[in-house]
């Protein structure tokens, strides 16, 4: 037997694994890197979050990155080297990681590596229908793998897609095992460049938990903050709370087919861009209102997605709460327009749920190695609309 699926084996039957859970998101701001312990599987695992870091991408890494970040045409070559790159970047990234934290790799049984996506394409975006849904993330778990002497599960959202899925949002597996409640029935929402909830019915119900795209999260500031100002974000807020929200290119912004069908779904960049604030501008005539007042109208834009999404969702339900999770809850403005427009809805952050809000996804891409190893598909059975199946490529190092 080949030792490396020998080791795999013996890591498979342990009672708790130590898996790096990576994660990189459309923002670009950095790696996730949580080492999480996690025993058991199924509803029986338990997962706890050891160590988490952000480590921050030097500009070369995000130019490189930007250069094919969603586009439909770019180059070949350098679509290519960046599968690569970034893989050796994350790989040496998790090497570095663990000698600060004086860890050696032998420690660590799993790495589980979401990628970076570059092009996220499900029928329902592109409408071409010669091809099926597809999603694209760089970043070889063969390179991870090799860089940092550890087993690499990666390319996760693959499987998804084969299994009849869109690639997104796989959230919905790990929050379903660790937090589904007995009495509370709860949205668990991540802003990240696009917000997503997993809903999760409290236990004994007829309703069937799942995670849906809700619309853009981060992602639109973003860019804008980037080209206009050269920032990677709208820090605290400063420049949206210095404009006023233009009423016009708001209803504008909102006009647009996918916030309003049905859940689930999935989305990107692709379709929440600059171009796509631009047409908005053009069509009301607001394309000379001041940075700051373009920043305030899409601040509220992102919010007033997910509020709608959430009210759509949870018609006549009682007993919610909101959790949130990724950078979006950083955003005191971004917060404050949920809070006000979701009105006697809780909304809290994940730290409540005994997790850290930033180490969130990073962890539960950890679980889902975690289930491909030491679990099976049957425990995912009963989400709506999401294929049961264990996902992720495996990558020995040697």
């Amino acid at each position: 037997m080949n030792p490396q699926i020998e080791k795999l084996y013996h890591i498979a039957r342990k009672t708790e694994r130590k898996v790096i859970g990576l994660m990189s998101g459309t923002s670009l701001d950095g790696l996730d890197v949580a080492l999480c312990s996690i025993g058991g599987s199924g509803i029986d695992t338990r997962l706890r979050l050891e160590k988490f870091v952000t480590v921050p991408y030097p500009d070369l890494f995000r130019d490189r990155v930007r250069e094919i970040f969603a586009k439909r045409q770019i180059d070949q070559q350098d679509l290519c080297g960046l599968n690569a790159f970034i893989g050796s970047v994350h790989g040496d990234l998790v090497a570095n990681t663990l000698g600060v934290w004086q860890i050696a790799p032998s420690e660590i049984d799993l790495i589980a590596s979401h990628g970076q996506t570059v092009y996220h394409a499900p029928q329902r975006l592109t409408k071409d229908l010669k091809y099926p849904n597809s999603t694209l993330q760089l970043g070889d778990g063969d390179h991870i793998a090799s860089r940092s002497g550890i087993i690499t599960l990666s390319d996760f959202r693959q499987k998804h897609i084969a299994a009849g899925g869109e690639g997104a949002p796989l959230a919905a597996y790990g929050d379903y095992l660790l937090f589904t409640h007995d009495r509370e029935q709860r949205f668990l929402l991540n802003i990240g460049g696009i917000s997503n909830f997993t809903f999760l019915p409290k236990k004994g119900t007829a309703l069937q938990p799942y995670a849906t795209d809700l619309g853009p999260g981060n992602t639109m500031m973003n860019q804008y903050m980037h080209k206009h100002f050269g920032l990677e974000m709208d820090e605290g807020a400063r420049c949206a709370r210095a404009g006023h929200i233009h009423p016009d290119l708001l209803t504008a912004l909102l006009h647009e087919p996918f916030l309003t069908d049905n859940f689930p779904k999935t989305t990107g960049p692709e379709l929440f861009n600059l171009a796509y604030l631009e047409r908005a501008q053009a069509l009301t005539n607001t394309a000379s209102i001041s940075p700051e007042d373009v920043m305030a109208t899409l601040n509220k834009f992102a919010a007033s997605a997910i509020v709608e999404g959430i009210k759509r969702a949870s018609k006549g339900m009682q007993g919610l709460c909101v959790y949130v999770s990724g950078g979006g809850l950083h955003n005191p403005l971004l917060m404050e327009h949920i809070r006000h427009d979701l009105q006697t809805v809780p909304v809290r952050s994940f730290t409540e749920l005994g997790l850290n809000p930033d180490a969130k996804e990073a962890c539960l891409f950890a679980l889902l190695a975690n289930e491909t190893v030491a679990g099976g598909p049957e425990h995912v059975s009963s989400l709506k609309d999401s294929p049961a199946v264990c996902m992720g490529k495996i990558s020995f190092p040697y």
